[in-house]
């Protein structure tokens, strides 16, 4: 299915979206990506999604070709609320909710904020970081800061930095240990995905800092849609899938065949799994 793109306007600028299914009926889902790219990461389940009703993946502040949140350093519930705005700005209300990794901590703090915006929600590899862990990927620069400069250096650590977090977790630590064992993709969807990168290079990282920051041990449990937690078996993420299902009162849990993110995995079984929760009254 071919993507369409929008800008939806906010109190400081402007959220960039891609969308699929337009004019088909049912509640519209929207759809949070990871960290460090764009919406783009996922445009092949917004596209398979989108076979059966509206779908709109945008791109977080700071990141892809949305504009970044004016303050310095904004926390998670800054971007919630910014998406808040741009679903409100779309006419959308009541969605559906999909976050995966970075995008799961804005979906729990949107629903948390206006759960009644939030009809389902849906947490696809969602972290739980301890202090020492958390310190651990911040002192070792795990969302680096990138500028230009005049030798074009950000272009080579763009691009190691895109192409090594499919290879290792973290993306840092290339040691056999810390193989992810996916595999590359093609050449051409890296470069893609260092372009999302690129475009967004001196405001990207603040997205990815916001989400090391959150605390979602203590915001976890005070969800109050009907949720169900995922993780695919080559998630990183998935060590945490089990707790995080406790944390949030009723939560439903699945075991996904497919990472959204992988994109030589074929996603139609867990798109069907998403469907299938997505399709509870």
């Amino acid at each position: 299915m071919r993507l369409r793109r929008g800008f939806a306007d906010v109190s400081f600028g402007q959220i960039h979206y891609r969308t699929a299914g337009e004019g088909r009926p049912g509640v519209p889902l929207v759809m949070f990506h990871g960290s460090p790219g764009s919406s783009f990461s996922l445009h092949p389940l917004v596209a398979r999604m989108g076979e059966t009703r509206r779908v709109i993946g945008p791109d977080t502040p700071g990141n892809g070709d949305s504009t970044p949140h004016p303050k310095a350093a904004p926390e998670i519930a800054d971007l919630a609320q910014a998406h808040a705005e741009a679903i409100q700005a779309l006419r959308l209300g009541p969605v559906d909710l999909y976050g995966f990794h970075t995008g799961a901590s804005i979906a729990i703090e949107l629903s948390i904020q206006r759960p009644a915006l939030v009809r389902r929600m849906i947490l696809d590899g969602c972290s739980l970081f301890d202090a020492s862990a958390q310190a651990h990927l911040l002192n070792h620069d795990h969302a680096p800061v990138l500028a230009p400069d005049l030798d074009g250096t950000q272009l080579l650590r763009a691009w190691h930095m895109v192409r090594d977090a499919h290879v290792f977790w973290p993306w840092w630590g290339r040691e056999q240990e810390h193989l992810r064992g996916i595999g590359l993709p093609s050449a051409d969807y890296l470069h893609q995905e260092a372009l999302e990168v690129l475009k967004a290079l001196s405001t990207y990282d603040r997205s990815y800092r916001a989400a090391l920051r959150y605390p979602k041990r203590e915001r976890l449990p005070k969800v109050a849609v009907p949720t169900l937690c995922a993780a695919a078996p080559n998630d990183m993420l998935l060590p945490y899938l089990d707790e995080v299902a406790r944390l949030i009162p009723g939560a439903e849990k699945a075991r996904t065949p497919a990472n959204v993110t992988v994109p030589a995995e074929d996603i139609e079984g867990t798109a069907r799994v998403f469907e299938g929760f997505l399709g509870k009254v």
